[in-house]
């Protein structure tokens, strides 16, 4: 391994990480769901399928679909959230009083940008409004659009579902407000929701040594917005 990618490693961990781990739980859970897939495929005495068509199946997709949109509502709520709300003594919260959007001077934008700043932060005029609120918007996008995936192969799933059982197939506006497609949805969010929470309060009186999403070990409880 050379000295350049050693150092592209060492400076991207974080996210390599993250992605490897990404890749291995999707391979993982196309090998147990078309495992699974398979295991009712045989209980009703039907065909079963091979990885390759479950993969590209609407069950599997489904499956995927519901976990992004969940996961993507959660950065976009906390990143647009955070700007307005705060949570005393946590250090995924602003300190109380500094709510807002900040001047152009703590955000070091307009004429208040620094020779490193980023292009789009030193204009003005339209491109800095998108820019400044960029993050939030690709968040958002994504949701949409993995929610509206959700849907879609939601419907495929369950009216293959219904053709098994010889019942009538629904629409997409008729799936979109039944109990399957609602379920999905929910027993997503309400644990994204919670998973935030626990993070906001846990992190109020517990820590984590060298962690940037802790304060510091020895950093009072009433300590607001300060990483270790």
């Amino acid at each position: 391994m050379t000295g350049s990618v050693r150092r592209f490693v060492r400076d991207n961990g974080l996210g390599l990480v993250f992605l490897t781990l990404f890749v291995l739980a999707l391979v993982g859970q196309a090998i147990a769901g078309h495992a699974d897939f398979d295991n009712r495929l045989a209980a009703e005495d039907l065909q079963q399928i091979s990885l390759g068509e479950y993969v590209t199946s609407s069950d599997f997709a489904v499956d995927v679909m519901e976990n992004w949109q969940s996961e993507y509502l959660q950065f976009f709520l906390y990143v647009f959230l955070t700007v307005w709300l705060v949570q005393r003594g946590s250090p995924e919260s602003k300190r109380p009083g500094d709510v807002g959007v900040e001047s152009d001077e703590q955000q070091r934008v307009g004429p208040h940008a620094r020779p490193d700043s980023p292009r789009w932060a030193a204009s003005g005029g339209l491109r800095l409004k998108v820019y400044a609120s960029s993050l939030g918007y690709v968040m958002g996008a994504v949701f949409v659009l993995s929610w509206l995936a959700q849907s879609i192969t939601g419907v495929a799933a369950y009216n293959e579902e219904q053709l098994r059982g010889l019942q009538a197939p629904d629409s997409w506006p008729e799936y979109l407000v039944s109990a399957d497609f609602w379920n999905r949805t929910l027993q997503n969010w309400q644990s994204e929701f919670l998973a935030i929470a626990s993070m906001a309060i846990l992190s109020i009186y517990l820590r984590q040594r060298g962690s940037p999403e802790s304060k510091p070990v020895g950093a009072s409880h009433s300590a607001t917005g300060v990483e270790g």
